[in-house]
């Protein structure tokens, strides 16, 4: 049970939790913030992901962990409320994304900043932490690939009708973008993630891992069925400050299935 100085402080947090807008590039982005701190921390959600899909537990109660940092949680271009225009998935969109989410945070005072990356936000993030690595504190991914293996584009064409997906897999994002276009971006994404499979080898960020001098932790779910465990080696052998958390029994969204437990290990690991 919860004390009610903890219920006081929970309120607090859920009170400065704002959204807002900021012209990137050629676009508005739509972003949560939340805490107090003057410390910036960006939340970077998954494929077709939002702040609020993808970071409700975070954006909630990580404020209450890390009093020294702001989270900035967005809605990455063409997703969710960062629309329109719509998402083109070109061969460099998680560079585009690095970039954007850079001049986010740039814009909104914070020169330098920790990232949080989940699935497709892990690629965003790595890339963003090789981009610019005199800006970026720390860097956390978890259910992130910096390539695309033959089994890996197998399982996006297996998963791209979502038809097929339960309901309480498919309903939150039907509730974004609408039971007509959901299928069509997806089926979109699986389509831009397999012409980086073929055209460029596979190749997401490879080459870029070496330049992250940014302290890194990778999260692993022992059990995640979207990317083949031979990730969380590559990148621990590639990434020259890195070091690894394991959930047993984890899937691919341990941040959601594990909320608390993961976001102690995220104020741990930013507050040391």
């Amino acid at each position: 049970l919860l004390s009610s100085f903890a219920r006081t402080q929970i309120r607090r947090m859920s009170s400065a939790t704002k959204e807002g807008r900021l012209r990137i590039g050629w676009q508005d982005v739509h972003f949560v913030e939340a805490g107090q701190g003057s410390r910036g921390l960006i939340l970077l959600p998954g494929a077709l992901g939002t702040a609020w899909t993808d970071f409700r537990p975070q954006i909630e109660k990580l404020p209450l962990l890390l009093p020294q940092h702001k989270l900035i949680a967005w809605d990455p271009p063409g997703y969710g409320k960062s629309r329109p225009p719509e998402k083109q998935f070109s061969l460099d969109f998680y560079e585009r994304d690095a970039a954007s989410a850079h001049e986010l945070m740039q814009k909104l005072g914070f020169d330098r900043y920790s990232i949080a990356g989940w699935s497709d936000g892990g690629n965003t993030g790595l890339i963003q932490a090789a981009n610019h690595p005199d800006h970026v504190e720390k860097l956390i991914v978890w259910g992130s690939n910096s390539y695309i293996s033959d089994a890996e584009a197998k399982i996006y064409e297996d998963i791209r009708d979502v038809s097929k997906w339960s309901a309480r897999m498919r309903e939150p994002m039907e509730a974004v973008y609408g039971v007509e276009y959901f299928p069509k971006l997806w089926s979109a994404w699986v389509d831009g993630l397999l012409r980086i499979h073929k055209e460029c080898e596979g190749d997401i960020c490879s080459t870029k891992l070496s330049k992250i001098k940014a302290p890194t932790l990778i999260v692993h779910g022992a059990k995640d069925p979207m990317i083949i465990p031979e990730h969380v080696p590559y990148l621990l052998n590639n990434i020259k400050n890195s070091d690894i958390h394991v959930f047993p029994e984890g899937k691919h969204n341990i941040h959601l299935r594990f909320a608390d437990e993961f976001n102690k290990l995220v104020a741990t690991f930013l507050k040391t």
